[in-house]
């Protein structure tokens, strides 16, 4: 619940389940709001963070200490809105400066009644998610603010993210298709769990139709575009909710399709071969994370917002109903599962944004790799 009222000076109120509170001054919308508390450590591409739909139900807390310098344009929009349920920056620009800014962040924020705090010391906050994990938090300004029991009690009421189903929330609801950019080369079928815009982009520069399909979609409905490859996009929530999913993409593996995911499509293809899924203590959000291919040796910085990770053995070749596979991809600050593949099928997935929007451009070889196994298989 939010109202229209913005204002620097307005208290602000951080409540986090384990009882930690932080004050300070209500940024964006003023009102209420409760989500899943997460740190981001990206210190540009503040615009696409907020608008990926995989930031749906979360209040992400920026690492980097200045936030809006560059304000808002109309071209960096990964979506139709902004998904995040709070954010947290600790000093806001006063006085955006960029060429292409049409309003501040504080503006747009309001604008689509997204409640933030600002001025909290988000080092503190950071470590202490960092030592305790990701949990829900409320975010209280003006009206909203009572007194901190009463608070607490209201955040420890809010929903977890262990065991949401949230794609089909944030997904497409009728499907789009998204032009091959110069000569058509392929069609590919994308089921959108939560998809960026860039993602498509990225396909359409290399020669791809991309037929953007419901979260909700069945195997009749994606092999009625006739596609050449299939893919399954990034999107928020448990993947051990994503039974559907996971039953579509056994489709798409039973007929040899060639099959790229990301993200929440690594997630997916990891329960379609039968691994398990689990939830990580803070997870991986930022666009500095280092990520070692181990097909090729090859160390990527990468783009990730991940808070839950393939249960997948790093030190021998699985046996699955699909053949065999292997982790492909390894973070490399903690040893997480970053990328699967199959060796004998055409899929594979990574866990981070080969998209890179916003961020670094190491991986977007991946789009390549997804072209090759499309061509392989109609040769």
């Amino acid at each position: 619940m939010t109202t229209s009222t913005r204002g620097a000076k307005t208290p602000a109120v951080l409540v986090l389940e384990d009882g930690r509170i932080f004050r300070g001054r209500a940024y964006g919308a003023v009102g209420e709001t409760f989500g899943e508390a997460v740190f981001s450590t990206g210190m540009t591409g503040y615009q696409e963070t907020l608008t990926d739909p995989s930031y749906h139900r979360q209040v992400v807390v920026m690492t980097a200490p200045h936030v809006g310098n560059t304000g808002v344009n109309d071209e960096d929009m990964e979506s139709r809105k902004i998904w995040v349920s709070g954010y947290v920056v600790r000093d806001p620009a006063r006085v955006p400066s960029s060429w292409r800014s049409r309003r501040t962040l504080d503006e747009e924020l309001d604008a689509q009644g997204v409640v933030g705090i600002s001025g909290i010391d988000t080092r503190a906050l950071t470590r202490h998610l960092r030592e305790r994990g990701a949990m829900r938090v409320g975010i209280f300004s003006g009206g909203a603010v009572q007194d901190d029991a009463a608070l607490l009690a209201r955040v420890q009421e809010a929903p977890q993210m262990k065991g949401a189903n949230l794609s089909a929330e944030v997904a497409t609801t009728e499907p789009y298709v998204v032009p091959a950019i110069g000569e058509k080369k392929f069609t590919v079928a994308a089921v959108d769990l939560g998809i960026k815009g860039m993602t498509p982009h990225r396909m359409a520069e290399r020669g791809i139709e991309v037929h953007v399909l419901p979260a909700t979609a069945t195997v009749e409905d994606v092999y009625a575009v006739n596609p050449d490859g299939v893919f399954f996009s990034n999107g928020p929530g448990d993947p051990a909710t994503a039974d559907h999913p996971v039953s579509v993409m056994q489709g798409v593996l039973e007929r040899g399709t060639p099959l790229f995911g990301i993200c929440f499509g690594n997630q997916i293809l990891g329960r379609a071969l039968g691994f398990g899924t689990f939830k990580l203590k803070y997870g991986h959000r930022g666009i500095n994370q280092p990520v070692q291919d181990r097909t090729t040796g090859k160390v990527e910085v990468t783009a990730h917002n991940h808070g839950f990770a393939v249960d997948a053995p790093l030190d021998k070749v699985s046996e699955t109903p699909f053949g065999r596979a292997e982790v492909s991809h390894v973070c490399l600050n903690d040893n997480v599962v970053e990328g699967l593949q199959l060796l004998d099928r055409p899929a594979f997935s990574v866990q981070y944004h080969p998209e890179a929007a916003a961020g670094p451009h190491d991986a977007a070889y991946l789009f390549d790799r997804f072209v090759s196994l499309m061509e392989g298989q109609r040769a």
